[in-house]
């Protein structure tokens, strides 16, 4: 009895270590790689990668870069490929949020299993435009939106949007042109500028890298997730009544703070309704005519958001939402 208890252990013991054996024999087939530093950060991008010091014997089948907000990224997380085999690769990370730190990894795969590199964390930059403008941001739902107005003085190659304070100028123009409120640039800071409609459609996009114009159907989703056209004014005024006139409903619930920078009109040039109204362009069209474009409104006294048409000759405010 007492020798069958002893190779009953033995064979127990033996298969222990076999597998022990058999385990580290797997992971040392396993990938070793090297994680690239992190460079070219910006607000809502990076670039990282890798290099393979060791593919394990086996053909690496996918390599790239993974990362989360959390320590440890693995290929379950946010990850972007970068072909296969041996060598070193380079990987561009999209869809940051701004102001956020991230843990990054490279990652290799074969038939053994995946490797990972070295952790390494950097955190996004705040979003800024050409003008070295700087603004904060809101998730509402699914979406990313600024906190402010467009501020921007020129497109994101950096070619100059004209400033056009003449209102006889300003409604006869079909390119582009922007204007402070009144002419006076101390309402700037504030309300942010206007613009017609012709800085919004131009090819140089006068958003900041990361983010663009929202679409009519952008504003729609926002509109939506705060209970529709009738109750989402409320919700993304800013509340109390230093910008908006009295009456103002709202109690900014979603935290997009809307301001009543009101507008250009475009037959005559004049600056109307600060304090009482907001306007906000739509990168997207009427209709497909391009002369006129939808745009959204909300007003002191009201709980709607509007959605109406113009001529693309008005000067109204942007707000752009993230890619």
């Amino acid at each position: 009895m007492h020798n069958k208890v002893q190779y009953v252990l033995f064979i127990v013991l033996f298969c222990f270590q076999i597998l022990i054996f058999s385990n580290c024999e797997t992971e040392g087939r396993i990938p070793r790689l090297k994680t690239s530093e992190t460079t070219n950060i910006t607000s809502t991008t990076a670039i990282s990668g890798g290099s393979i010091l060791s593919n394990g014997g086996e053909f690496i089948i996918a390599r790239g870069v993974c990362w989360s907000e959390n320590q440890n990224p693995t290929i379950l997380d946010s990850v972007v490929t970068n072909g296969s085999g041996d060598g070193s690769f380079s990987s561009i990370l999209k869809g940051l949020i701004p102001n956020t730190s991230y843990y990054v990894r490279a990652f290799a795969t074969n038939i053994n299993g995946t490797g990972y590199g070295k952790e390494i964390t950097f955190s996004t930059t705040s979003i800024s435009d050409v003008d070295g403008n700087s603004y904060n941001y809101v998730t509402i739902g699914t979406q990313v939106w600024m906190l402010e107005n467009l501020r921007t003085t020129k497109y994101r190659n950096g070619d100059p949007i004209p400033n056009v304070a003449d209102s006889h100028l300003w409604v006869n123009l079909n390119s582009a042109a922007y204007c402070n409120y009144n002419n006076d640039i101390n309402n700037v800071a504030i309300y942010g500028r206007l613009y017609n409609w012709f800085a919004i459609n131009d090819s140089r996009n006068i958003a900041p890298e990361g983010w663009h114009v929202a679409s009519d159907a952008e504003w729609q989703i926002l509109v939506d997730y705060l209970d529709g056209n009738k109750m989402a004014g409320f919700k993304l005024k800013e509340s109390g009544l230093s910008h908006w006139k009295t009456p103002n409903f709202s109690n900014n619930e979603s935290g997009f703070t809307a301001l009543p920078s009101g507008t250009r009109d475009g037959y005559y040039g004049t600056y109307l309704n600060i304090g009482f109204y907001g306007f906000w362009w739509t990168s997207t069209p009427y209709l497909d005519l391009m002369q006129w474009a939808n745009y959204r409104c909300m007003i002191n006294e009201e709980r709607n958001v509007y959605r109406q048409r113009i001529m693309n000759t008005a000067g109204h405010s942007v707000r752009c939402i993230r890619d």
